[in-house]
């Protein structure tokens, strides 16, 4: 039996992979847009789940594109921090078998994200130390900094937008 959680997300990742067929008739965001020539967004982002995040950096990859498509320049930076740190970590992972494969999907995402123009990913050391993490084990495409609260209060001041990935 299915459950309601799990119709939700096979819904959302269908709607995902079909929206590609679609794009063609995807509305533009003008009236958001208007005037705005840079996208500044922090993410930040907690989410434990592999499958959970992997469909987020899905749309979070959309989200990427859209703001390209319709001539602004993004200016993203992923805070990750709390269990999100276990996913990005080499220490092994004990994971169900139907998570592993989401999981790999996930860091081949973050790979290819950190080589687009205008991403930044930051790792918080206060939740390394908390949850035993060492931060010599996270993805050298993640740069540790002290404590990612102080970088989302700085961002925020700098005229960050602050969505919440959890």
């Amino acid at each position: 039996m299915y459950t309601k959680k799990t119709i939700s997300l096979f819904i959302g990742i269908l709607c995902l992979f079909t929206s590609g067929f679609i794009s063609a008739q995807k509305p533009l965001d003008a009236d958001a847009l208007s005037d705005v020539n840079e996208g500044k967004v922090v993410w930040d982002v907690t989410v434990g789940s592999p499958i959970k995040l992997l469909l987020l950096m899905k749309v979070i990859e959309e989200t990427y594109d859209d703001l390209v498509r319709q001539d602004v320049k993004p200016d993203m930076i992923f805070a990750f921090h709390g269990p999100v740190l276990k996913l990005i970590s080499s220490e092994p992972l004990d994971l169900p078998l139907d998570e592993e494969e989401a999981h790999e999907e996930v860091l081949d995402l973050l790979r290819e994200f950190s080589q687009k123009p205008g991403v930044k990913m930051e790792s918080c050391s206060i939740a390394a130390r908390l949850l035993s993490i060492d931060n010599d084990t996270i993805m050298p495409e993640v740069k540790p900094v002290g404590n990612t609260f102080v970088s989302l209060i700085g961002y925020q001041k700098k005229g960050y937008a602050l969505i919440p990935i959890y």
